[in-house]
This record gives structure tokens, C-alpha cells and sequence, in this order.
């Protein structure tokens, strides 16, 4: 990736509503250099794809908890899936300390969190042990990835 590039996929991260044109104007190139920059950022997997940004809260989502999880070390594959499949999960992560997996999870209210902790995650595939932290406030949400990136 170079200079232009960078900027691309930092201006898309902020707005992807912004036209072809918008953003060539933005970074120096005419609409259809651009375009093809984004085509191949695209093809090469850079850019995987478009999304809306939903306010979890004002959706009535407000429970955000953080499950560290033991497994049995045959079921990996099992609980994978699992997690994967579940559309309480947020985000799932490997991890290396004292659990296998962090999962993300987010429900309306507490009682829906006891209820997915106890009913749910507790009885996926190979799943020992889990341990889990309630986030009471949110800091930072999700920063840019682009903010990540070194010259």
C-alpha cells in the first residue's frame, strides 16, 4: 500500500458513503484512477466489504460483557463453530493466560446475560470454565484500524 492508498482506506473508513469522485478529489486522482484503487484494494482483501454503523444502545443493547472461556482441549474446533454461529458473540478471540477464548457478548439487560452465561455459553461444545467482566462504561468505542498504521 502506498501514500494514496493509505489515505483511501482511511477516508472510506471514516465515510464509505463517499462518492468515487468525493474521494479521488480528496487524494489527488481523477474518479476513475480512484475507482480502480479501490477495485484492487478490494480484490487484494484490504477492503472486505461495507457496513452501518448501528448505536447498540439506542437499539436497546446495552449490556456489554467480556467471557473468558476454558475449554476441553479436543472440543476446539466444536466451540469454535459454536461461538461463531451465536448472534449474541460479538467478537471470539484465541487467547494466551489463564482461558482459552475472550469472547465480546451483548444483550438488552442482565438478566438476558445471566440466561446466554448459563443456558448458552455455558453448554457450548467443551466449555469448563468461564469467567465474566460487565463493562459499566464505555471509554473509547472502536477506533479506526487505519489509526493503527505506520508510514
Amino acid at each position: 500500500m502506498d501514500k494514496i492508498d493509505r489515505e483511501i482506506v482511511r477516508l472510506l473508513e471514516e465515510d464509505a458513503r463517499l462518492s468515487f469522485a468525493e474521494l479521488g478529489q480528496n487524494v489527488g486522482l481523477s474518479k476513475t484512477p480512484c475507482w480502480q484503487r479501490v477495485r484492487e484494494l478490494e480484490r487484494r482483501g484490504l477492503i472486505r466489504g461495507y457496513r452501518t454503523e448501528l448505536d447498540a444502545e439506542r437499539l436497546g443493547l446495552r449490556v456489554h460483557a467480556f467471557v473468558h472461556v476454558t475449554i476441553q482441549s479436543t472440543r476446539y474446533a466444536e466451540f469454535e463453530a459454536a461461538a461463531a454461529s451465536h448472534p449474541s458473540v460479538l467478537q471470539c478471540f484465541t487467547t494466551a493466560g489463564q482461558a482459552d477464548y475472550l469472547m465480546h457478548v451483548l444483550v438488552a439487560e442482565i438478566p438476558q446475560l445471566d440466561q446466554l452465561l448459563r443456558l448458552e455459553i455455558s453448554r457450548m461444545p467443551g466449555v469448563q470454565k468461564i469467567e465474566t467482566t460487565v463493562c459499566m462504561k464505555t471509554i473509547k468505542p472502536r477506533s479506526p484500524l487505519t489509526g493503527c498504521l505506520r508510514p
